[in-house]
């Protein structure tokens, strides 16, 4: 009872900001109230943000005895979290730590901990960002993702039900318990959305739909968009926080009133940077000037919805999404992924599915038809020519479905 008591309190005290002053004023005043009580021995001593190191998730997991303020070791975490997934059992706690385990897209093992009042905290928080209007009135939530949490059954309530689909469970022995529960609403990655849009056996119409923990594009959208009548939403979240979500309007925006974003720029030009994140709430185990992997579009457009928070463009993917590629005139180029991938989708619409992986100076190109490779063939061909870069030799191969445990990687350079 306590703890839904402390959800209800970070539903209702969680505010809309429409002034970009008062979200800055907002951050300057959480920031120095968490780095005034900063209790890890892994961050220095000081209140000016710029003397704290930039991280990434290799130094913030060799140091994770240190960052995390409770003593608590890699050791003992990752058994609790290793035991949870072997089992799918994922109750289990260290005291009243819920202890979690990020495979991440590079496979790399990612251990997170949270207490009981940040799980609180981050339960009312999506809740008030994400449920459908009107407020507090009953849902049944389909989750569909590679592991459960304590942090996501937290925002079960009388007027909330959460049912957890695990991944490795083939997809179709999930359709009938879907039918039967009809869910209102819908949260998955895209391409399981994707796959359930496409389910000639399932019932269900949700009244909102969710896309998580991977691009979501275009191609996607709009199938998803057709089938259930609903437009698609985003939420950024990761080990690293709850980053995003889209507005009444569709669009994404950061949520800079629990963290705090700085900007790594790729690209000015095309307004293409990498996000280095602080939570402005966590304190089991402090996330400062964290860089993550992904590549994030800026909006400099004011949205119509009125928020003050930063507006994104678009989730690009992870920096090695990146293809590194030649000019004619042998200079260095990044070739984005957005641009296979839209000379691969927007050249044929019978394409079903596709990847593309660059190894050296070849590209092998995963498709679905297999007939459709002399199109692709061209299309890519016009695409080095448009940005004057060495042709790649392309390998084509039939493309076969992959586990949908794993995140889904359409571009990826090794």
């Amino acid at each position: 009872m306590f703890k839904k008591l402390q959800i209800m309190k970070y539903y209702l005290g969680t505010k809309l900001f429409f002034n970009r002053r008062d979200v800055e004023e907002y951050q300057k005043k959480k920031l120095s109230r968490l780095l005034k009580n900063l209790k890890s021995d892994f961050y220095p001593k000081s209140q000016n943000l710029k003397d704290f190191p930039i991280i990434n998730k290799k130094t913030f997991m060799e140091n994770f005895d240190r960052i995390n303020t409770l003593d608590i070791s890699q050791k003992d975490a990752l058994s609790v979290a290793l035991q949870a997934e072997d089992s799918r059992d994922f109750s289990s706690k260290i005291g009243d730590i819920t202890v979690g385990l990020s495979s991440g897209t590079s496979g790399s093992r990612g251990v997170f901990l949270v207490s009981e009042e940040e799980s609180a905290r981050w339960a009312g928080y999506i809740l008030r960002r994400m449920l459908p209007k009107p407020l507090l009135q009953k849902h049944k939530i389909a989750f569909f993702l590679r592991a459960n949490s304590n942090l996501y059954e937290s925002v079960g309530s009388s007027i909330i039900s959460f049912t957890f689909y695990d991944l490795l469970t083939p997809l179709k022995e999930h359709i009938g318990i879907l039918n039967k529960t009809q869910p209102s609403i819908l949260i998955a990655p895209a391409q399981v959305l994707r796959l359930l849009a496409q389910s000639d056996t399932l019932t269900i119409k949700p009244k909102k739909i969710i896309s998580v923990a991977e691009v979501l594009e275009e191609d996607d959208r709009e199938i998803i968009e057709i089938r259930f009548s609903q437009p698609v939403h985003q939420v950024y979240q990761c080990t690293e926080g709850f980053l995003a979500h889209t507005c009444k309007e569709g669009n994404l925006h950061l949520n800079e009133d629990i963290v705090l974003v700085e900007k790594e720029w790729i690209d000015k030009k095309s307004f293409r940077f990498i996000p280095i994140v602080t939570d402005l709430n966590r304190t089991t185990q402090p996330v400062i000037r964290y860089r993550l992997d992904d590549v994030l579009i800026l909006d400099e457009e004011v949205c119509s919805c009125g928020s003050a928070f930063t507006c994104i463009k678009r989730i690009e993917g992870r920096c090695d999404d990146i293809l590194k590629m030649c000019t004619v005139e042998d200079e260095e180029y990044l070739l984005f992924p957005d641009f296979i991938r839209r000379a691969i989708i927007f050249n044929n619409a019978n394409i079903n599915e596709y990847k593309v992986i660059k190894e050296g100076d070849t590209l092998h190109i995963y498709i679905d038809p297999i007939s459709v490779k002399n199109e692709v063939e061209e299309a890519l061909s016009k695409l080095y020519i448009t940005h004057n870069l060495k042709p790649l030799k392309h390998i084509f191969h039939m493309h076969k479905i992959e586990e949908l445990n794993k995140k889904r990687r359409r571009v990826q350079q090794l």
